[in-house]
C-alpha cells in the first residue's frame, strides 16, 4: 500500500567561530543562463530552511554517497556546497542554535529537551528560554509569513510550541524521533510522542500515514498557498529522516536491498575515494581506521540483516530527497524558484546508538522497515555515514559535528557547483536569514532583553566572496568539549584529555599535536574556559 501524508487535511487560515582556512575548491561555471541574468540585486527572497535528522557527512550523492539523491545533488550543482560547516552534535542543541543564532546553552538547551517545564531555568532547562528570539520571531516584524513543517524538539509543553515562538503555521512532531507509520507505537517505556497541527494537538491516522511524506505534503501546501501572497515566506522544513527507527516504504527499500553486502569497510573506502575525486576532501586527509568496536565484516554471521538495515536507512534518505524534489517542483510551478534561498543541512553526524550492530526491538522477528519493527543501524554503519571522520552524534570530534550544507538561490548565487572551504557554524543561519531578508535582530522579546546574536551572515560566501569569519567556534555536549581557532582545533572526548589538531593538514584528527604545540593548546583552552563560564557550561 502506498503511504500518504496529510493531503486530505483542510488547513486553518558572546563568542564566535573560526577564521577562514582556505578559499574555493572549485571554480564557478559561467553558463549562458548565468550571463543572461539581471545584475540587479534580488528583492527580499523567500527562505526555505531544510534540516534532516541523524544524517552523516557522506550520506548524500554530492558528498560522496551511493544513495540516490538527485534532487539535492541538483541543488548543489546549481549552488554552493560547504565542506566545513558545523552543527552542535545533537538534535535539540542544534535546533536551538539554528532557530536563535546563539550557542545552545544561551538558548536554554545545552542538553536535551525535557518532557515538562519543571526544570529550573538555566543553560540546561530543556526548552527555549525567554532571552532568545527565533528566526520566525525576527522575520515576522519584517513582513515575512513564517511557516514550519516537521520536527520541533525544543519545547514539549505550551507555551513553547512553534506557534508560541513566532510561527504563523505549524504541522509536525513536537517531540523527538518517532514511529514513521504510527506515533502511538513507541518502544521506549513511558515516552509519549506529540504532534500538532497549527496550535492544536494532532493525531495522525494509524493507516496510510508516513512521517516523511506528511512533512513534505504540508511544506508543499504552504509553498502553494503563500507563493501568491504579496509578502515573502520563511519555511522551516525539519524532516525526522533518517533518524531511527528504520522505517521506509517497500518500493524505496527495494532499490537498495543487496547493495551493501560488501560491508561497511568497503563502503567507507569507496565514499572516501569519491569525496577526494569531487574536491570535497583534501587528499592529504586519510580515511580514519575502522572503529575498533565495529565487527569484521567477512566474519559476520548476519550479513543479510545488516545489509537490509543499511538499505532501509538509504531508503529513508531517498524518500526525503524525493520530498525535497516535490518542494522544488512547487516553487517552480509557482514561479518562486529564482528568488528563493534554500538551505539544507543535518542536525548532527551519523548515529551510533544501539551498539556496533544497532538495537533490535522487532515484534515476532519481522524484517526492518515496517511499522512493527523498531531498529537502528548501529555504530558500524554510522562509521560509514561519517566518512572519513572519527566518532558520531553526541561527540564533538569531526564525525559528530560535520554536516553537509547546500545553498541554492538562483537570483543571487552566480557560482554553480562550487565547493567552499570557508568554515561556518549553525549559529550563522539566523544571521544569514536576517541579512538576506533585510530584517533586524530583536533587542527584546516580551519586554525581556534578548542575548546578542552570536552568528555571522553567510551571505558574502553566497556572493562568491571571502567573509570575515569569527575568531573562535565552541562546542560542549555531554561534557565533550571543543574549540576551533583558525586552522587549529582543540577537542576532548569526556573524560579524556585535550587533543590538538591542524585542520588544514589533518582534518581526520589523526595526529595529536598537543605535545608539540602546548602553547597553542593552552591559549585555546583558556578561551574555551572563558566561553564556558559565560555560557554556564557544566564541565567534567
Amino acid at each position: 500500500m502506498k503511504a500518504i501524508g496529510i493531503r486530505a487535511l483542510t488547513l486553518a487560515g558572546g563568542a564566535g567561530c573560526a577564521a577562514n582556512v582556505s578559499g574555493e575548491a572549485a571554480q564557478p561555471e559561467n553558463s549562458p543562463r548565468d550571463q543572461a541574468k539581471s545584475t540587479q540585486p534580488p528583492s527580499r527572497p523567500n527562505i526555505i530552511l531544510i534540516m534532516v535528522d541523524d544524517m552523516g557527512f557522506s550520506d548524500l550523492g554530492c558528498y560522496g554517497s551511493e544513495i540516490r539523491t538527485p534532487n539535492l545533488d541538483a541543488l548543489a550543482g546549481g549552488g554552493i556546497r560547504f565542506s566545513q560547516f558545523y552543527n552542535a552534535a545533537r538534535c535539540c542543541p542544534t535546533r536551538a542554535s539554528l532557530l536563535t543564532g546563539l550557542y545552545p546553552h544561551q538558548a536554554g538547551i545545552g542538553g536535551m529537551v525535557k518532557s515538562d517545564d519543571s526544570m529550573p531555568a538555566g543553560p540546561y532547562q530543556g526548552y527555549l528560554n525567554e532571552n532568545c528570539a527565533t528566526i520566525a520571531e525576527a522575520l515576522k516584524p519584517a513582513g515575512y509569513n513564517t511557516l514550519m513543517s516537521g520536527k520541533w524538539h525544543v519545547g514539549e509543553c505550551r507555551p513553547h510550541w512553534p506557534t508560541d515562538r513566532g510561527f504563523d503555521r505549524f504541522f509536525g512532531l513536537v517531540s523527538g524521533g518517532a514511529n514513521y507509520f504510527d506515533i502511538r507505537k513507541c518502544k521506549a517505556p513511558g515516552i509519549v510522542r506529540k504532534m500538532a497541527l497549527e496550535d492544536q494537538p494532532y493525531s495522525p491516522p494509524s493507516e496510510g500515514f508516513y512521517m516523511t511524506d506528511a512533512i513534505t505534503d504540508y511544506a508543499v501546501r504552504m509553498v502553494n498557498e503563500y507563493s501568491g501572497k504579496p509578502n515573502p515566506f520563511f519555511l522551516y522544513t525539519a524532516y525526522t529522516a533518517p533518524h531511527w527507527p528504520l522505517h521506509a516504504l517497500p518500493e524505496d527499500i527495494a532499490k537498495y536491498k543487496g547493495k551493501y553486502m560488501s560491508g561497511w569497510e568497503v563502503l567507507r573506502k569507496a565514499r572516501h575515494k569519491r569525496q577526494i575525486e569531487i574536491g570535497l576532501l583534501d587528499a592529504r586527509w586519510p580515511l580514519t581506521p575502522l572503529d575498533e568496536e565495529a565487527p569484521d565484516w567477512p566474519g559476520l554471521d548476519n550479513k543479510e540483516l545488516m545489509d537490509l538495515k543499511m538499505a532501509v536507512y538509504a531508503a529513508q534518505i531517498d524518500r526525503m530527497d524525493q520530498g525535497v524534489g516535490r518542494i522544488m517542483d512547487a516553487l517552480r510551478k509557482n514561479g518562486q524558484e529564482e528568488n528563493t534561498l534554500v538551505l539544507f543541512l543535518s542536525d548532527n553526524g551519523g548515529c551510533a546508538e544501539g551498539g556496533p550492530l544497532g538495537f533490535d526491538n522487532r515484534n515476532n522477528g519481522l524484517p526492518p522497515g515496517g511499522v512493527d519493527s523498531y531498529m537502528s543501524y548501529g555504530l558500524a554503519w554510522a562509521n560509514a555515514s561519517n566518512t572519513p571522520f572519527r566518532l558520531y552524534k553526541h561527540w564533538v570530534h569531526e564525525g559528530g559535528i560535520s554536516t553537509p550544507l547546500i545553498a541554492h538561490w538562483p537570483a543571487a548565487i552566480k557560482q554553480h557547483g562550487v565547493i567552499t572551504n570557508q568554515p561556518g557554524h549553525i549559529i550563522d543561519l539566523m544571521a544569514t536569514c536576517l541579512d538576506v531578508a533585510g530584517a533586524e535582530y530583536p533587542k527584546e522579546r516580551n519586554g525581556k532583553p534578548v542575548s546578542p546574536l552570536e552568528g555571522k551572515s553567510l551571505k558574502p560566501i553566497l556572493e562568491g566572496k571571502q567573509r570575515e569569519g569569527h575568531e573562535f567556534i565552541f562546542w560542549e555536549h555531554e561534557k565533550h568539549e571543543a574549540v576551533r581557532w583558525g586552522k587549529w582545533k582543540l577537542v576532548a572526548k569526556a573524560p579524556d584529555k585535550w587533543e590538538l589538531y591542524d585542520m588544514e593538514a589533518d582534518r581526520s584528527e589523526m595526529n595529536d599535536l598537543c605535545a608539540t604545540h602546548p602553547e597553542i593548546a593552552e591559549q585555546m583552552k583558556a578561551r574555551y574556559l572563558e566561553w564556558a563560564g559565560n555560557c554556564g557550561v557544566k564541565r567534567k
